[in-house]
């Protein structure tokens, strides 16, 4: 079982730097915290994070007059409340690794950045790797995936509850799909 969570799951050594720091699309709060910490041990002092358009659910909440918490602005609440300062939105129309992957090279080439650190889930990671290579080819930027270590899914014990065989095998099927998609990437 833990040859399955490490087939899902990849660790890339660090940089000693990077232009930015980018909080994947589904990484929600693992992914800011990590983030933070990669701010405060000087890989990057920049970090973004990609913007929440709302869901139809949430406009019609919108048009009660209840507020749209947008979780994109929670992501820099947070980010600025841990100490990070520099923080910048990416916009999106889409939600989705594969969309992750189509907007972040083209806004990467726009804003100049040449190296990136990609923050995710650990259960993630394998397949958005393939993913940014994909989708980097012809751009100057590099893009190192890190694993937040918050993210709920252990790659050691994954197998033992529910949510984490659910979302276990959950990965490992996207994770096949995109090998029968793309076999050489």
């Amino acid at each position: 079982m833990r040859s399955i969570g490490r087939l899902i799951a990849i660790q890339q050594p660090l940089p000693k730097s990077a232009d930015i720091i980018v909080v994947a699309i589904d990484a929600d709060g693992a992914g800011t915290l990590e983030a933070a910490n990669l701010v405060h041990r000087g890989v990057s002092s920049r970090v973004a994070v990609f913007t929440d358009p709302p869901t139809a659910v949430d406009r019609e909440f919108l048009r009660r007059g209840l507020p749209y918490h947008d979780q994109g602005a929670i992501s820099i609440h947070q980010l600025q409340m841990l100490g990070v300062d520099n923080v910048v939105l990416i916009p999106r129309g889409a939600s989705g690794s594969q969309q992750e992957g189509e907007i972040l090279p083209q806004w990467c080439d726009e804003q100049h950045y040449h190296s990136v650190v990609l923050v995710t889930s650990g259960d993630h990671s394998r397949r958005l790797s393939r993913i940014m290579r994909r989708s980097l080819r012809g751009h100057q930027t590099t893009v190192t995936i890190d694993s937040s270590p918050y993210a709920d899914f252990n790659l050691d014990s994954w197998w033992e509850t529910r949510a984490g065989v659910r979302e276990g095998i959950f990965e490992l099927q996207k994770l096949i799909f995109d090998v029968i998609r793309h076999p050489m990437s």
